[in-house]
């Protein structure tokens, strides 16, 4: 970058001969910049910058998990986007293939909290003292209850990542790892779970359109979510080794606990769904 003879610092302003404001990183900027080629080089540049950042990002959560989170952690931060940018990405991508073939998988319709979940018959109580209470009928209130939670499951995923980090600092306890370390982790492991229900979601749209049943049918939705378990386990066993030092039995083990618990996570959000949009709805 060409630099001026002198320049002020905008936010500091202390004059300068560097490219550069050490104290706060601000630069000149050069009045090309300002120009309408200037601001589409600009974009141009800011945007493939981040596609890279997300591609190599995403290639090194699938092909080598934990390693990414070892990189952040080692400061490691150009390369890669951050673990927040990757979690908002792979949230997108996944609400995305869920408006693509019409699912929702954190959260449930209002039939399938009355029928077919554990607390179903608790759901039928709380959702009989909402009619009640609100004088309508079930018809009536269901459309905009189904409305309602997909909008809320997409709104208040990131709550799955505190808990789960949670559960990692009581699992690696004697391990003494600084927060951060279980924060990044559960981050990266969410985003690599949403990235994995999007592709299942995309092959089972595609399996529909060559014929097949896709998600109606039961054996598509048993293969999917035997993939999906299967691939779930194996990254936990996979990112415990580098980013907890886990090793033999014990990473077996831990892994094996974190992939229960990371179900038990799942049916926890969405119990907990049924309950804010019962309460906001």
């Amino acid at each position: 970058m060409r630099v001026p003879h002198e320049w002020t610092c905008p936010t500091c302003g202390v004059s300068l001969q560097t490219p550069f404001c050490a104290q706060c990183g601000e630069q000149p900027v050069p009045a090309r910049d300002l120009t309408l080629r200037g601001i589409v080089d600009r974009f141009l540049k800011a945007f493939t910058s981040l596609a890279g950042r997300v591609m190599r990002s995403f290639g090194m959560l699938l092909r080598h998990p934990g390693s990414l989170t070892v990189a952040f952690l080692q400061g490691v931060r150009k390369q890669y986007a951050s673990p927040v940018q990757l979690f908002l990405l792979a949230n997108v991508l996944l609400f995305a293939a869920q408006s693509l073939t019409r699912t929702n998988i954190f959260g449930s319709s209002l039939q399938s909290h009355l029928h077919q979940q554990d607390w179903s018959a608790l759901a039928g109580s709380l959702v009989a003292q909402r009619l009640e209470r609100t004088q309508i009928t079930l018809d009536a209130y269901e459309p905009a209850f189904d409305r309602a939670v997909v909008l809320n499951a997409k709104s208040l995923v990131i709550l799955m990542v505190p808990v789960f980090a949670g559960f990692l600092a009581l699992l690696f306890v004697r391990r003494r790892k600084p927060l951060m370390t279980h924060v990044v982790f559960s981050l990266h492991f969410y985003a690599f779970l949403m990235l994995l229900f999007s592709l299942a979601l995309v092959a089972a749209a595609l399996q529909q359109w060559l014929g097949g049943g896709g998600l109606d049918s039961p054996r598509v939705d048993t293969v999917l979510s035997i993939i999906n378990v299967t691939a779930c386990a194996a990254y936990l066993f996979l990112a415990m080794g580098p980013a907890y030092g886990a090793r033999g039995l014990v990473r077996v083990l831990q892994s094996g606990v974190a992939a229960v618990a990371v179900g038990g996570l799942v049916l926890g959000y969405r119990f907990i769904l049924l309950l804010i949009t019962l309460t906001w709805t």
